[in-house]
């Protein structure tokens, strides 16, 4: 089972492959502990799915197996034309063996970051680059009430040679 864990504060998405199916006879919107996967300290909440064959999950489709139903919109159907209905198959909203993808979004965070435990990198915390102009201005406050540059600003006369 493939399962996509989605992180609502970055807005990055970690995929982790397990060989068993984890969240058996979970529903759509129950909340799971990832402790079970190796994600100390982290809650989700399963938002979705699709089977083997490539088949949504559809929250309100209370079965755990596929069904034909009458779609007007919503998941499992796209309609091209205003009022169009069309009969789709759908997987219902219960995790089961057939489940081979389960899309999570992080509800409680752990102690490390996702992208630390998942994919082992460490993620450097983004140094702000500073802009010529603010480089100046920065420098200019610091020079403000040196008397030595003030008298050799004195004794300019003139353009500058360089």
């Amino acid at each position: 089972m493939n399962l996509v864990i989605s992180d609502p504060k970055t807005g990055k998405a970690f995929n982790k492959k397990t060989e068993s199916v984890v969240f058996a006879n979970r529903k759509i919107g129950e909340t799971v502990d990832l402790n079970t996967i190796g994600l100390a300290g982290y809650k989700a909440k399963i938002m979705g799915g699709s089977d083997k064959q490539g088949f949504p999950m559809k929250p309100s489709l209370q079965i755990p197996g596929r069904k034909k139903v009458l779609l007007k919109e919503g998941i499992g159907f796209n309609s091209k034309r205003k009022g169009m209905v069309k009969r789709k198959s759908v997987r219902g909203n219960t995790v089961g063996t057939e489940t081979a993808q389960l899309n999570l979004a992080v509800t409680e965070y752990g102690q490390k970051s996702l992208s630390e435990l998942l994919t082992g990198k460490v993620e450097k915390e983004e140094e702000e680059k500073e802009t010529a102009k603010e480089r100046m201005i920065r420098q200019s406050l610091e020079n403000v009430g040196n008397v030595e540059l003030a008298e050799e600003a004195k004794k300019i006369k003139g353009k500058v040679k360089r």
